[in-house]
Formats: C-alpha cells, sequence, structure tokens
C-alpha cells in the first residue's frame, strides 16, 4: 500500500505544476479564446486528478484482503532471505560464501527496498502535509 501510495503520489506531483500553469495562463489570457483554452486545460488536469483518486481509492480497496496484500511481501522475501543470509551467515558468523546476484537482481532488490523504506516515509510525509491544509 505504501509503494503504491508513493507512486501515485509522484505521478500527482506534476500535475500539481501543470495545474499552477493552466491557473496562471487563465489569469494571463486577454482574449476570449485564449480564456476557453485555459478553462479546457483546468478540465482536463481535473479529470485527471479524479482519475488518479479513483485509481487509489481502488488500490485501498484490494489491499484490503489478505490474498491481495500478501503479493508485495511474497515478491518481497527472497531478497530479505538473501540479505539476512549475506549479513548474518556469511559476514556476522563467518560460515559461508554466497554468490553475487546479477546486476538486474540486484536492481530489482534495491528497488524494492527503497520503495519499503522510502515509500512509506513519502506516504507519511504527504498525509502531513495534505491533513494541514
Amino acid at each position: 500500500m505504501a509503494i503504491l501510495a508513493w507512486l501515485l503520489s509522484l505521478l500527482s506531483g506534476p500535475l500539481v505544476g501543470q495545474v499552477l500553469g493552466a491557473f496562471r495562463a487563465k489569469l494571463d489570457a486577454q482574449t476570449e479564446h485564449d480564456k476557453i483554452q485555459a478553462d479546457v486545460a483546468m478540465k482536463a488536469i481535473e479529470a485527471e486528478i479524479d482519475t488518479q483518486r479513483e485509481a487509489r481509492a481502488i488500490l485501498i480497496a484490494e489491499q484490503g484482503r489478505w490474498y491481495t496484500a500478501i503479493v508485495r511481501p511474497l515478491f518481497a522475501l527472497p531478497f530479505v532471505i538473501y540479505i539476512n543470509k549475506l549479513v548474518l551467515w556469511d559476514k556476522v558468523m563467518g560460515l559461508g560464501s554466497t554468490d553475487p546476484l546479477s546486476p538486474e537482481l540486484w536492481q530489482l532488490c534495491m528497488t524494492i527496498i527503497g520503495a519499503y523504506f522510502i515509500g512509506r516515509s513519502a506516504e507519511k510525509i504527504a498525509s502531513t502535509i495534505t491533513q494541514r491544509k
């Protein structure tokens, strides 16, 4: 859930800039044609924001079921086991050595770790900011 909310917040970031740009264009419009174009741009951006809200609501609803919520942890589990084996077994206890992951798998591992730790932090920051408004 945290990862998905983080990804949605990344997608909505550029929309805020677009909304502000469209609003500025509306204020600066000199002719009726420019005002109509600015209104159309604002409506399109508002529709995109509504679409993202709906997608987020669907994701939240799906995460309420155990069989949909468990997919992400199961996807991360092999990397959790791998990292723990590297640190505890190989390094701390000195009882073995583990083959390195391929560059593609290592990138996937770092993406999953980043999504879990950075995603949750970003989600908390975003909720704090939105609660202030």
